[in-house]
């Protein structure tokens, strides 16, 4: 069959889960990863044939998306701030609001002196997202990463190595942490933030196959890992140092009140690419 008839197969038959940009970009995405082709070479070569054991492969994956099988664990791998990182269900798929929160830290940095040798730790790491792309990015940052998930860890060490840096990973509990044992001028966060009442919100590919561990908290106690990350950084942040979180879109207020009450300084709440509250700020 050729790629051309197999990829208006491929759509139809996803027309009922995806909306036909979202199936067209799936394809591709598989093109390139199981072909070594893109876009281009098919515009080029109308002709190229799948073979049938190529066929099987499409196929096999094409089941698996109708089952809402997120496209990034079945492809092992995603982009994330010009990275690439292998993900799988130990691990957070990697959002574009999180890469606003990389960028925000990277900028900040950009004005500051490039010999100061920072410290950074980045607190519920999961695939290494933000710990990988910010030792890329400030090479002069030692970088420190703690998850409570082995697995993660372990997921998150490997994207160390295909990214070429050098990150220290710690398999930790942060709930049971009393104190972190140093100093670090940014410490950042992208803790569970998802209440179990907003479930509903939550799409079925990412409800079924993504971790809860990473996902939820408790409806009662929302702001359960914010607080006890902010009691941390009170202690362990150099003067002058800096938290940033990613935040649940509905508990913008409460974050900035909870900071303030804290005695963290320059607060700023800063919205994503939507438009909805997704990041905070506070100085030591």
């Amino acid at each position: 069959m050729k790629i051309k008839e197999y990829r208006t197969q491929f759509i139809q038959e996803l027309a009922s889960i995806y909306d036909e940009g979202e199936a067209e970009s799936f394809f591709y995405l598989i093109l390139e990863e199981k072909q070594q082709l893109k876009r281009v070479d098919l515009a080029l070569k109308p002709d190229l044939v799948l073979s049938d054991e190529e066929i099987q492969v499409w196929n096999s994956i094409l089941e698996q998306l109708k089952l809402e099988i997120p496209i990034q664990y079945l492809l092992g791998k995603t982009s994330f701030y010009g990275l690439e990182f292998e993900v799988n269900s130990t691990v957070l798929i990697p959002r574009p609001e999180t890469e606003e929160l990389v960028d925000w830290i990277i900028e900040s940095q950009k004005s500051k002196d490039k010999s100061q040798n920072l410290k950074i730790l980045d607190i519920g790491t999961g695939s290494g997202c933000i710990a990988v792309s910010l030792a890329k990015n400030l090479p002069n940052a030692k970088v420190f990463a703690i998850d409570v998930s082995e697995k993660a860890l372990a997921t998150a060490k490997k994207n160390a190595e295909s990214n070429s840096v050098d990150v220290t990973f710690m398999e930790q509990n942060i709930l049971e942490t009393t104190d972190l044992g140093q100093e670090f001028d940014i410490i950042v966060s992208n803790p569970p933030y998802v209440r179990n009442l907003e479930k509903e919100e939550i799409k079925k590919n990412v409800l079924d196959n993504e971790p809860h561990l990473a996902l939820f908290v408790d409806d009662n106690d929302a702001l359960l890992f914010y607080r006890k990350i902010a009691e941390l950084a009170q202690k362990n942040l150099s003067v002058s140092g800096e938290l940033y979180f990613e935040i649940n879109q509905y508990l913008g207020e409460e974050m900035v009140d909870l900071l303030e009450k804290m005695n963290f300084k320059n607060i700023e709440l800063r919205k994503d690419i939507y438009g909805n509250d997704r990041m905070i700020f506070g100085a030591h």
